[in-house]
């Protein structure tokens, strides 16, 4: 049997009631070694089975950045556990905006000067379709439930895109300044999907804003003033409390999403632009632009400093990065595919594992 990586399953909800299985690859041997366990015997070969299935797709425990080349035309895809570079995927010209949908199967790329939206199936790394957008898109978000796809185009318009269709449903109007042009940037939207960061290069009276968009009503509830600042990247913790947005003049702020405050100040370097946090929310990845060295830092979001950079095998002008999403919990029955074999660790619509071995034993 082929060397196998450790994976940590934890499955929550009763009728069982446990904290977490190790498997690891020792000798050759598959070992289940048990942390901390409330649990019947009856249950263990079922467990056995869990293991091996996750097993046998590792990938499904793995974490990947995306991150847009804008002078190159690509998506580089780099391995957030080595911050090595596996995977160069060629798109449409000047490729800025990168999002990852919730189940991780999909990538949206904004591609300014093709005035499209690229489609990659991450499975293969391959754009799968490509959606008309019209002039200038730059940021792109997907909601939580993964239904919608939200991109900045223009001067001061954001599209709503449904993802089952790629077609465009909604036109949302953003100017927090009436009094100059917003150009709005970024996006992000909040990990319970009722809110969007958006930021706008207003330069009006010496400042730059960040609106704020209800995604229920599809529009703009408020805005900050970060400053003249050049605001253009932003990305938002998995707790929602705070939202990270890179200034083009050497820094990243940080936001209280619920005072909507700047509260704190990050030296990243000169040019930053695209920002991504990892599902556990430990790290920032940010790129720069127009550098003799083309760069992404890391950030320890713990501390807010950078600890690393990555160089090695980044295409000129990293623009926009995405991070896969952690898997989270089953929400329909779709997600118990594959065997029925899914990681998860809170409750959701389908409590524990075992509802999801119940639909594929009986489909309902």
């Amino acid at each position: 049997m082929k060397s196998l990586n450790r994976i940590c399953v934890a499955i929550v909800g009763k009728p069982w009631h446990f904290d977490v299985y190790k498997i690891a690859q020792q000798r050759q041997e598959i070992a289940l070694r048990r942390t901390s366990v409330r649990l019947s015997l009856s249950i263990v070969p079922l467990l056995l089975l869990l293991g091996m299935a996750l097993l046998a797709n590792p990938a499904q425990a793995q974490t990947f950045a995306y991150v847009t080349n804008s002078s190159t035309n690509t998506v580089s895809v780099i391995d957030t556990a080595t911050n090595t570079v596996v995977s160069t995927i060629p798109v449409g010209q000047v490729p800025l905006g990168v999002a990852i949908t919730p189940d991780r199967t999909r990538a949206y790329v904004a591609n300014r000067d093709s005035q499209t939206l690229s489609v990659i199936d991450t499975a293969s790394n391959t754009v799968a379709a490509t959606i008309p957008v019209g002039a200038s898109p730059a940021g792109v978000a997907i909601t939580p439930d993964g239904t919608r796809a939200y991109v900045t185009v223009g001067l001061t318009t954001v599209l709503a895109i449904d993802t089952a269709t790629n077609t465009v449903v909604t036109t949302i109007p953003i100017n927090p300044l009436p009094e100059n042009v917003p150009s709005p940037w970024g996006i992000a939207i909040t990990p319970n999907g009722t809110r969007a960061f958006v930021t706008n290069q207003t330069n009006f009276d010496g400042q730059d804003a960040v609106s704020v968009m209800d995604t229920a009503t599809n529009t703009e509830v408020g805005f900050l003033l970060v400053g003249a600042s050049l605001p253009q990247g932003v990305a938002i913790t998995p707790d929602g409390t705070r939202a990270y947005v890179t200034l083009g003049l050497m820094s990243v702020s940080v936001i209280d999403t619920a005072s909507n405050t700047v509260v704190a100040t990050i030296s990243v370097g000169a040019s930053p632009i695209g920002i991504a946090i990892t599902p556990d929310g430990t790290r920032a990845y940010v790129t720069h632009v127009f550098q003799a060295v083309s760069l992404v830092s890391v950030i320890d979001t713990a501390t807010n400093t950078v600890f690393t950079t990555i160089s090695e095998g980044i295409d000129t002008n990293p623009n926009a990065v995405a991070i896969t999403p952690g898997i989270g919990p089953p929400t329909n029955a779709d997600q118990c595919k594959d065997g029925g074999w899914k990681i998860f660790t809170i409750p959701g619509k389908f409590k524990n594992q075992g509802d999801c071995v119940s639909f594929v034993k009986t489909g309902k």
